[in-house]
């Protein structure tokens, strides 16, 4: 405590003791008069001590506050002046009017008057904006800026030693990495030894040259398998190369004549490593699901990234695994009350043709199966078979409407969803809340969107289309299939749809299937005259297709008229048409929709991975066959849009 305060301090208890003296004395003088004067005379002395050592505490206390209001006056000088902060005061029309010396030292020799902009790009939108602070550049020092809006003024921290940490936190994070040979045991399978051990040596001796050059722990973990460790640094180098091992390895394994491919699930972020491990594994399944030959980046706030499936899915399902998901699902039907199955919205020929064909497997296995379709929801390509359907009276008596569907609904029921993986598609999405047991089958490869625990998943991006799928797992129901020439042809015209008449995405299995129909009843007469168009139809697609011209590389790009809309199976059939043309290797319609959105169809022939193209533009589907829809643009800018991913995918892939 201060010397003067110590003073008062003491003052208080001194008039305290005088009150009592006086008192004291007063008594006194009742009875001794002479003692009391005497007191009085010494209380008076005290008095004038008293007094005096009040007028010397105020001297004191005088100046003490003059000396600390200059002492705190050149404080705030000094943090003005010298402080490594600078400051700046601006004007209304955000000029500079003044600058403490360490902010000097960034300024031109005439900073006053000069505009914010030209010392720090970007700074008056910022304050125009009513930021309190906000981050920039100057001198290749990191700033960041506090806006006092009503002073007009600035003060700028230098953060760069912050950013500059933070930086390097971020990039010596630990990557985890799952690199798979997605077909090695398929393509080596019954080889010689040698020649195999051979083959394994080139891509070995490859993942170790990558990991070498790019500073990656690699450690093989099973004969097609191998962990990769890294940092976030090392990650964003690969990125830059748009992981060109992918092309590597298969030009290695393709001079041996048995071409492999990877796929490689990353784990990336500020987490555990088991928590990495699990991103990485989840990555690889995503990867493997899109068809493979691909490299999948999830993030731990969910984002994901994709580079490379520039090569078709090599097909790896076996009759076995047919067999197997044929078995469980018969059991799944056969625990429930009863079976409701249901397409993706505007449903096609493959979708009612798989629905049909489940339809089909509960039958055989004495269940109640219903297929969902919404009537004011139906593809104009299929309106002649949902005619044919309607003829057909105990068909049609097993198709209801979605609210139907809800109404239906039981703790046993089981749901099949069937030419669709992505909940925001299907026809009625609270079906899949409402049901605890859901069952997947579908041939698109994989997206980020999927629902949530189903009980059985057949996902084979491998096959041409879903009624394929569903019609190899009819052929291995235990009991005997009878099959009428509606419901046979309903799914091989499913097949034929999705094939472009066996022309694209057909293996052997895919004829297998059709065989197998053909032995059913199925009627190839009857499929020409479902998938019939009227002339009005192809001659509004042949004025779409006229508008089509090469952008570069093979790309053939069509835009309709602003004034034109089209319905998105006319735009589809516009793609497939264009993509029948002398040197087109990839083809693009792009028109406005009766609902206003814009849509894309794209079509390539397996040279161009369309797939990719279409999911930076938030769109979906097959390497062969994909789209996109979107909202609040025009053809232009949606033209413009395309062209800008064209030329990324040309340049070495696309990411998400």
């Amino acid at each position: 405590m201060p010397e003067f305060l110590m003073k008062r301090w003491h003052g208080f208890h001194v008039i305290a003791l005088f009150i009592v003296a006086a008192l004291f004395i007063s008594l006194l003088t009742v009875y001794q008069w002479v003692l009391g004067i005497l007191g009085f005379i010494l209380l008076a002395l005290m008095l004038v001590y008293v007094l005096q050592a009040r007028k010397a505490f105020e001297r004191d206390l005088e100046k003490y506050i003059t000396t600390l209001t200059h002492r705190v006056n050149k404080a705030g000088e000094e943090a003005v002046t010298q402080l490594p902060i600078g400051i700046i005061l601006y004007d209304q029309d955000y000029q500079v009017q003044w600058a403490n010396p360490f902010m000097m030292n960034y300024l031109p020799s005439e900073f006053l008057g000069e505009p914010l902009d030209k010392i720090v790009d970007g700074l008056i939108p910022a304050v125009k904006k009513g930021d309190t602070e906000t981050e920039l550049t100057l001198n290749d020092r990191h700033y960041t800026i506090y806006i006092r809006q009503e002073e007009r003024l600035l003060y700028f921290f230098d953060m760069t030693d912050t950013a500059q940490t933070k930086e390097l936190y971020e990039e010596e994070q630990t990557v985890i990495g799952l690199v798979y040979l997605d077909n090695f045991d398929e393509v080596t399978q019954g080889m010689d030894d040698q020649i195999r051990s051979k083959l394994m040596s080139h891509v070995t001796s490859s993942l170790n040259e990558w990991a070498t050059e790019n500073q990656i722990l690699l450690r093989s973990i099973s004969s097609d398998r191998f962990i990769a460790v890294m940092n976030h640094r090392a990650l964003q180098d690969l990125e830059k190369t748009r992981f060109e091992l992918l092309d590597k390895i298969r030009e290695v394994t393709g001079k041996e004549k048995v071409p492999i491919t990877l796929s490689i699930g990353i784990g990336s972020g500020d987490s555990s490593l088991r928590e990495l491990g699990s991103l990485a594994q989840s990555s690889l399944d995503l990867a493997l699901g899109r068809g493979g030959d691909q490299v999948a980046i999830k993030e731990t706030n969910g984002k994901v990234r994709f580079y490379g499936g520039k090569s078709n899915a090599m097909e790896k399902r076996t009759r076995v695994r047919a067999r197997v998901i044929s078995h469980a699902l018969r059991d799944f039907v056969l625990e429930s009350d009863q079976v409701i199955i249901m397409g993706h919205k505007n449903p096609d020929m493959d979708a009612i043709g798989a629905a049909i064909g489940v339809l089909k497997v509960a039958e055989v296995n004495n269940t109640d199966a219903y297929v969902v379709v919404d009537p004011s929801d139906i593809n104009p390509d299929v309106q002649k078979l949902m005619e044919e359907v309607g003829d057909h009276d105990y068909l049609w008596s097993q198709f209801i409407t979605p609210e139907e569907a809800l109404d239906e609904l039981t703790r046993h029921t089981l749901l099949v969803v069937v030419d669709t993986h992505k909940p925001s598609l299907v026809i009625e999405p609270r079906l899949v809340d409402a049901v605890d047991r859901v069952v997947v089958l579908d041939h698109h490869r994989r997206g980020e969107e999927f629902i949530k625990d189903p009980v059985l998943v057949y996902m084979e991006p491998y096959a041409s289309s879903t009624a394929e799928l569903v019609t190899e797992l009819l052929e291995y129901q235990p009991r005997k299939l009878s099959m009428d020439a509606l419901e046979s042809t309903a799914m091989l015209a499913g097949i034929i749809v999705d094939t472009k008449s066996f022309a694209i995405r057909t293996g052997s299995r895919t004829f297998d299937a059709a065989s197998f129909l053909k032995s059913h009843g199925a009627d190839t007469t009857m499929v020409q005259m479902l998938l019939k168009e009227d002339i009005d139809q192809y001659v509004r697609r042949s004025h779409l297709i006229e508008k089509a011209s090469i952008y570069r590389e093979g790309m053939a790009i069509a835009k309709a008229s602003e004034e034109e809309t089209y319905d998105q199976i006319l735009i589809a059939q516009a793609a497939d048409t264009l993509l029948t043309m002398n040197d087109v290797k990839g083809s693009f319609v792009i028109s406005k929709r009766d609902d206003e959105k814009i849509s894309i169809s794209a079509r390539s022939l397996g040279e161009v991975n369309v797939q990719l193209i279409m999911e930076a533009l938030n769109g979906g589907g097959h390497l062969t066959n994909a789209a996109t829809q979107l909202a609040d643009t025009t053809l232009e800018d949606a033209e413009e849009k395309l062209k800008e991913t064209i030329d990324d995918y040309l340049e070495g892939g696309t990411k998400e």
